[in-house]
Formats: structure tokens, C-alpha cells, sequence
């Protein structure tokens, strides 16, 4: 059976992207493979596409007859304002463009996708959201680390390890006492503080760690630690952003479900 074939029987019904509204649109974490059948159908709907910097090339390349709009955030690099971006959204859709806002991973997870729709919402331009597979879960199966596991974990604790100090900085020490796995997006910047505070809240320095670099893409790594030896292991392997830190029993699964000895 050919792939079309296999898209028909599923009596996909595709909606139709208006003008004067806007799509915000989940990526995936990298692999076009993850593509969703909706986010596929507004690519190919879009006149105006505005996408992220981790959303993949051949991935942007879908929308071939949308106009392209670069809004992409990198840390510790000079990138455009959520502000401008906001307007930018509103603009577009204001002039009766078809919008699709492309963006690495899940719209509302860790992806500010809330916050552009709030924009949208008081300025009465009509939205909708494409789910994406976030990075989490697409990054730890393309690396070999289930994300639960009967026996190991019976939760799982998505952070953001972005924010230095702020209101919504995770309590790192509560997440600890947990004893559950966490998955820290962005954390590379403040890891040294992070894995400090983890340590305080009751955290073994045994504890497995990994970082999982360009989750999912053909410059994807897996880098394994524990998490006392985290810091180390990033300076000594060069660990570089886009990158997934995992802390927790479900990493010390990955040597056997890879056949590594």
C-alpha cells in the first residue's frame, strides 16, 4: 500500500486555513517524519509562514507559496522581541493573510504558543492550535530513553531550565523530592545552578543523566552522565544548544534497549 493510500483510508478531512486567521503550528522536535497530517495541510494552505529557528529546513521549504517570515530565538544571541513577533501576527492577519506560525516541538509546551494566542484573542483574529510531538517525547524515544517505565518512574517532570531568576523558575529542590525523572528544556546556560540545587533537594550525584543534542535530526547525540559529572561532561563533550537534559533512573535503561555492553 502507498502512503497516499494509507492517508485516504483514514478519511482524513482536511480544514480549511481562512484568510484573516492564524494556525499555531507544532513542528515536532526536528525529523519531518513527526509531522502531524494537520500541520502538513496548513504548510501547504499558508500565504504567510512565521517560523522559528529549530524548525527544520526541508520543513519550511513544505510552504513553498508562503511568503517566509524568520522570527527565531536562539539563547544568548540577539533575536526578535515576543512583542514584535505579536504584532507581527496580528499585522498579517489583519491584512487577510492565511498565517501559519511555525514553531520546534509543541505550540504550548515551553513554546510561548499561550501567549501569542492571548495576543490574538483581544485583538479578535481567529486561531487555532496545531499540535506538535514536543521535544521531550520525540528527543528521549529518538535517544533510546523511554519515558516511563513500570517499575522505574510512575510520573514525569517537564522544566524549563531557561530562567536564571524569575516567578516561574522551577523550584529545582521540590522537583527533586520527587524522585521522578525530569526533562529540562533550554538548560544548558544555568546548568551549574540547576544541578546544585537538584543536589540539595536529596538527588544522588549517582543519579543517570544525559544530554540529547538536535533530538531527532541527523545531528542528533546522546550524551551520557550522571549527575554529579553533568557539568564536567558538558565542557568536556562540548554539549551545544539545542539540547534536552534528562536526569533520572529512565536514562540507565538506554544501554540495554540500544544493545550497548
Amino acid at each position: 500500500m502507498t502512503l497516499e493510500n494509507a492517508i485516504a483510508r483514514l478519511n482524513y478531512r482536511q480544514q480549511v486555513l481562512e484568510p484573516g486567521h492564524v494556525w499555531l503550528a507544532g513542528a515536532g522536535p526536528g525529523d519531518p517524519g513527526l509531522l502531524t497530517l494537520d500541520v502538513l495541510s496548513a504548510l501547504a494552505q499558508a500565504d504567510a509562514l512565521v517560523h522559528d529557528a529549530l524548525v527544520a529546513p526541508e520543513i519550511v521549504a513544505v510552504a513553498e507559496q508562503a511568503e517566509k517570515f524568520f522570527v527565531g530565538k536562539r539563547g544568548g544571541r540577539l533575536s526578535i522581541p515576543q512583542g514584535d513577533i505579536n504584532a507581527l501576527l496580528v499585522k498579517l492577519a489583519r491584512e487577510g493573510r492565511k498565517v501559519v506560525r511555525l514553531k520546534g516541538g509543541h505550540p504550548f509546551v515551553f513554546g510561548r504558543g499561550a501567549e501569542e494566542a492571548l495576543v490574538l484573542t483581544r485583538e479578535n483574529i481567529p486561531w487555532r492550535v496545531l499540535s506538535g510531538i514536543t521535544s521531550a517525547f520525540g528527543g528521549l524515544s529518538s535517544a533510546g530513553i523511554p519515558a516511563t517505565m513500570r517499575g522505574v518512574n510512575g510520573a514525569i517532570i517537564l522544566a524549563t531550565g531557561f530562567a536564571a531568576v524569575s516567578d516561574d523558575r522551577p523550584d529545582w529542590a521540590a522537583l527533586a523530592r520527587t524522585g521522578q525523572p525530569i526533562v529540562i528544556y533550554m538548560g544548558l546556560t544555568h546548568m551549574a545552578e540547576t544541578v546544585s540545587e537538584l543536589m540539595r533537594g536529596g538527588l544522588s550525584v549517582d543519579t543517570p543523566a544525559a544530554f540529547v543534542e538536535n533530538a531527532s535530526t541527523p545531528e542528533e547525540r546522546t550524551v551520557t552522565a550522571t549527575l554529579g559529572t553533568l557539568v564536567a561532561t558538558a565542557e568536556r563533550e562540548k554539549v551545544v544548544s539545542p539540547s534536552l537534559i534528562v536526569v533520572g533512573g529512565i536514562v540507565s535503561l538506554r544501554a540495554e534497549l540500544i544493545g550497548q555492553k
